[in-house]
């Protein structure tokens, strides 16, 4: 089942005019509502006339979080707060947070990407859905509230958190769909043996994780531990929240819905594009949203993209697994460090679980140092100290031939880290850089 198949299902020469034709109108609109992005496009020497069809978007500067923090709380509005439906503030850790705002007209296109996204993981209307993202502030939960009331799904709005809760509602309703972050499906398989339940018999039948970078080794794990289908799905609240790609059951790639989100992938660098299927960082154009669309939005992402048509019949461009973020790359002795590459590693080691952290430190004039604390069965702990030793050592030659950088690995027993009942924390930087 395909939700919107005229748009999703487009001829790429076909859907190349109406992006051409969103773009004329959407810089248009922005050139008239928005002070601030008026005054940017100016001093690029843009004007809406320039944007002839969708490749002049090159033209067009790119917008960064920075500037919406610059503008904090409604400066890159292109709307009078009066006009608005729903603000959201994202979680900043420094400076101010990141506001976005939607319209009605907004609210009702983040329920139509959202019904794509779920019918793309699988959902059929008359479906039971469990939401785990957390509601408030925080986009995940309403987004898929807002796709579930459009495609006909009853919404258990569990919110995050709660986990024996979470586990009750699971047990006697029977939801079929499970969202939440990956991370948190793998806490509730922990509590859940605890409980003395056994995650496979769940009704879960398809998982659709996002708002965190997991990798494929942990896709298996949680897909072995509930016996599911497990799916991912990208957004991020400065686009629209949950809803710009959407994995589907052929797992080759998330499907982005370019005739709403206009897609670059870019050298992070340079800003130049980079080769068809070559990692980048993810530029998005907002196509039709009213309340702060975003001309050019360099989202930090990096991912691969490619164009030719899925076997789903889907023909909108599939994007890679998030496989990490510009600014949650840690640079350790000059090499590029991104979680998601530790954790392939970690999965791929019988006897480790899929719980670790990141711990970056330097001593006064010494170079950094990388500790990689992760969790291991409880089985390992009972062998002699010899076996520890060497099965520490091979997990430590493994990462260091991957990343080639000096390691130090610590093993600790099951349920030592923090466990977090939203993103998960991978990197504790001690560094006064």
């Amino acid at each position: 089942m395909i939700w919107n198949e005229k748009m999703e299902c487009m001829d790429p020469e076909d859907m190349k005019n109406v992006q051409s034709e969103r773009l004329r109108s959407i810089v248009s609109y922005i050139y008239q509502k928005s002070p601030v992005y008026k005054k940017k496009l100016d001093a690029a020497g843009v004007k809406p006339s320039d944007i002839k069809d969708i490749r002049d978007i090159a033209r067009i500067p790119f917008t960064v979080k920075e500037d919406l923090r610059d503008n904090y709380p409604f400066g890159l509005f292109s709307v009078p707060t009066k006009d608005l439906a729903e603000i959201h503030v994202s979680s900043g850790t420094t400076g101010n947070p990141t506001v976005v705002g939607y319209t009605k007209e907004d609210l009702d296109l983040w329920g139509e990407v959202m019904a794509r996204v779920l019918c793309c993981a699988g959902a059929e209307p008359g479906d039971k859905i469990q939401n785990a993202y957390g509601y408030g502030l925080f986009t995940g939960g309403l987004g898929f509230h807002y796709g579930a009331l459009k495609m006909g799904l009853a919404i258990i709005p569990a919110s995050a958190g709660q986990t024996k809760r979470q586990l009750k509602i699971m047990t006697d309703f029977k939801p079929r769909i499970l969202v939440c972050t990956p991370s948190y499906a793998l806490y509730m398989a922990e509590e859940a043996k605890a409980m003395g339940l056994k995650p496979r018999d769940s009704s879960w039948e398809i998982g659709i994780f996002g708002a965190e970078p997991w990798s494929e080794a942990m896709r298996k794990e949680i897909e072995a531990t509930w016996n599911m289908l497990a799916v991912d799905v990208y957004g991020l609240s400065e686009i629209i929240g949950p809803g710009v790609a959407q994995e589907c059951p052929h797992k080759t790639g998330l499907h982005l819905f370019w005739d709403v989100f206009y897609p670059e992938v870019i050298d992070p660098k340079t800003g130049n594009p980079v080769k068809e299927g070559a990692k980048g960082e993810l530029v998005l154009t907002t196509l039709t949203k009213r309340g702060i669309p975003l001309l050019r939005y360099r989202t930090r992402d990096i991912v691969g993209i490619k164009y030719e048509q899925c076997k789903c019949g889907r023909t909108c461009p599939r994007i890679t697994k998030i496989t990490g973020r510009t600014d949650d790359m840690i640079i350790v002795r000059g090499i590029n460090v991104f979680p998601s590459q530790i954790e392939h590693v970690l999965l791929g080691i019988e006897g480790t679980l899929p719980h670790y952290q990141l711990v970056v430190d330097r001593k006064a004039g010494e170079l950094d140092e990388l500790e990689i604390v992760v969790e291991v069965d409880q089985k390992i702990f009972s062998d002699e100290i010899k076996k520890l030793q060497a099965f520490e050592a091979k997990i430590k030659k493994e990462i260091e031939s991957i990343l080639g950088v000096f390691v130090r690995v610590k093993l600790v027993e099951p349920r030592t880290i923090e466990r977090s009942e939203g993103k998960a924390k991978r990197v504790i930087d001690k560094r006064a850089i």
